[in-house]
């Protein structure tokens, strides 16, 4: 049943997507490009990272695809679908997967699909989001339950982020601090009509006792 709803989920507005007129859609292609890939204060595969980005936007609605793979075998290929809401508040879900994995495993001890829903509000230089995984996948590494909660405020020149889990976010299951950062971004000027944004951040889990510094840039 949970798969079948899933497909559903997923797969109908990527079918509207793909069906449409590339010059009548709001289709968009990116690519970041980072010295490490910390996620929720949680360091995935070794050194740099690319992490490729396919979405399609169209007023309320967003829906794509994002990855992140290094030079060491690492990689991750998620299905997302997001609707923004009146007042400031968002909703949607992420399907994570792990090429590697059989695509079509859906069991519990060695699924490789995550699915995750998530809720957000911003207000200025605000925001808020709280997500939370629904199954079970071991192949995924998800217990089912997994909660994650983050505060984050953008000032004039840096911003900063907390943000605490369970599950998969933390070492041992239980709900902790695991994400504090401080980050600054720039924009570098290469040509009249091109630049290149960079992000700077410094990130520490106390949860894992673990500190990081990453700089990344986007074409």
């Amino acid at each position: 049943m949970l798969r079948n709803l899933w497909m559903v989920v997923f797969l109908m507005p990527l079918t509207i997507l793909f069906s449409q007129e590339d010059e009548k859609s709001n289709f968009s292609a990116s690519a970041d490009f980072y010295s490490s890939y910390i996620w929720r204060g949680t360091k995935y595969g070794t050194g740099p990272h690319v992490q490729p980005l396919v979405k399609f936007n169209s007023g309320f609605f967003t829906a794509g695809g994002w990855g992140s793979f290094d030079f060491s075998g690492y990689q991750e290929a998620d299905l997302f679908v997001s609707f923004a809401l009146p007042a400031g508040f968002s909703i949607g879900a992420t399907d994570y997967y792990y090429p590697g994995l059989d695509y079509f495993d859906y069991s519990k001890p060695t699924g490789s699909h995550a699915y995750e829903i998530n809720g957000g509000y911003s207000k200025g230089g605000l925001a808020l989001a709280g997500n939370i995984i629904l199954n079970e996948a071991g192949g995924a590494g998800s217990a089912g339950g997994d909660l994650y909660f983050q505060a984050g405020y953008t000032f004039k020149s840096f911003n900063v982020l907390v943000g605490a889990g369970d599950g998969w976010h933390t070492s041992n299951g239980n709900f902790n601090v695991c994400n504090v950062g401080i980050g600054i971004t720039r924009t570098i000027k290469v040509t009249e009509s091109f630049s290149i944004p960079v992000v700077g951040q410094i990130i520490v889990n106390p949860e894992r006792q673990k500190m990081y510094i990453v700089i990344g840039f986007t074409l």
